[in-house]
């Protein structure tokens, strides 16, 4: 049975809408944009189903899809619960290649160029453990990297003898040159890989990854973005930031269903990168040989549309940006003067955007954010490592002003 001919019968049951992603459906509600800002971000919120006994601040582990995505992805897994192995032997690969197509032209790079992976972790460890290393072999990273891309590049060193070298980002620093200048000093003739974030997890730093990438490319280094918290966080494309390989959750700021993610390379790389899971029937420049992943749930992939719908649609790429900085912004700009307050992130608007971590003096971060919930009501993260002690505080554009006055109220009462 062809394409064509699956739809239209599941059409007659039903569910053909719920499965097709090459005729996907109108956002959910798009605004003008003259629209009342107030009044918009107040009918966003009621999209949204919320807890009703705490506040939510720990946004950055995983965005909650709010109805219009939540509706379509519960659709999608009843329709393929109908079809089951007849779905999954006809029309998955059709679906899921249409489903990075779109991901492809919002990102702005070609369909040869990217794939869908489960998460930034797969996506990045993949390129990680699939290059050919040899003893003596350099990567470079920082301090405050992610632990998954830490602990692959410690097995393949292990395994292959290869070389890590850490570079400490400053937690304020005086500039990008200052920045790309401990990159720049990390390298050597035998740098094989620079990693960097795009937004450091832990602090919501945003790096200036097109001036690392510039500059590493004038070594003959190639760069890899680990995106995890950026991807439609901010209004970027990809080719933007000149990098090799970006890899990302889209159960992050997307709000895709878990089990979701990207990676992006450079069409010159493909052939060097060695998958996962053997898949011998692509060619050696054929992206898709890096993608196969056996039996997945498939509803996941076809969620993706949907999210991209409600972002771009109903959100809008630029506006989300905007909100997510002044949310931050709104309870930083309150705070950061206090006595015994600290700031794990920088204060420049152009360094951050949603996600900033506050520390207080004399307070471990686990206490800070056991009296954050237990007595405020209020869920964040507590973040400590050697340079970075503290709450990642991460609203979402679902956040009202009234939750982030109640976390000012907590943490200057805390703070004094």
């Amino acid at each position: 049975m062809n394409k064509r001919t699956f739809l239209k019968n599941t059409a007659l049951m039903g569910i053909g809408s719920a499965l097709s992603l090459t005729g996907v459906s109108a956002p959910a509600q798009t605004f003008a944009p003259d629209a009342e800002p107030a009044d918009f971000w107040d009918h966003i919120r009621s999209l949204y189903d919320l807890p009703k006994d705490f506040i939510n601040l720990e946004n950055g582990y995983y965005c909650v899809q709010p109805r219009p995505i939540l509706d379509k992805y519960m659709a999608h897994i009843k329709a393929v619960n109908v079809e089951g192995a007849h779905y999954l032997r006809t029309v998955q690969f059709d679906d899921k290649k249409a489903a990075a197509s779109r991901l492809a032209k919002l990102a702005g790079v070609a369909d040869d160029e990217l794939i869908i992976t489960r998460n930034t972790t797969e996506s990045l460890d993949m390129i990680i453990s699939g290059m050919n290393w040899q003893p003596g072999d350099e990567a470079i990273m920082a301090t405050t990297d992610y632990g998954a891309m830490m602990d692959m590049f410690k097995q393949v060193s292990k395994r292959f003898g290869m070389v890590n070298k850490m570079v400490n980002v400053p937690l304020h620093p005086k500039s990008d040159d200052e920045i790309v200048e401990l990159y720049a000093q990390a390298i050597t003739p035998k740098t094989r890989l620079l990693m960097v974030c795009h937004i450091i997890n832990i602090t919501g730093q945003v790096l200036p990854v097109r001036k690392i990438c510039d500059m590493a490319h004038a070594k003959n280094v190639p760069v890899m973005v680990d995106g995890a918290h950026a991807f439609a966080h901010l209004d970027f494309k990809i080719p933007d930031l000149h990098c090799d390989y970006y890899g990302c959750s889209l159960h992050k700021w997307l709000s895709v269903p878990l089990g979701a993610g990207m990676l992006y390379l450079n069409k010159s790389h493909i052939p060097e990168i060695w998958p996962i899971f053997a898949e011998g029937a692509k060619g050696d420049t054929d992206i898709l040989r890096l993608n196969h992943t056996g039996t997945h749930p498939v509803a996941t992939d076809l969620t993706i549309g949907d999210a991209i719908d409600f972002y771009v649609g109903t959100v809008g790429a630029q506006r989300k940006e905007e909100r997510l900085r002044y949310l931050q912004r709104y309870w930083t700009d309150k705070v950061h003067h206090l006595p015994n307050v600290v700031m794990n992130t920088p204060l420049e608007s152009e360094r951050t955007c949603a996600i900033a971590n506050i520390g207080i003096k004399g307070m471990m971060p686990k206490d800070m954010a056991t009296t954050l919930m237990d007595k405020y009501r209020i869920f964040t993260v507590a973040i400590d490592t050697p340079d970075v002690k503290g709450c990642r505080i991460t609203p979402n554009i679902y956040t009202s002003i009234a939750e982030l006055d109640a976390f000012v109220t907590a943490i200057t009462e805390m703070a004094s």
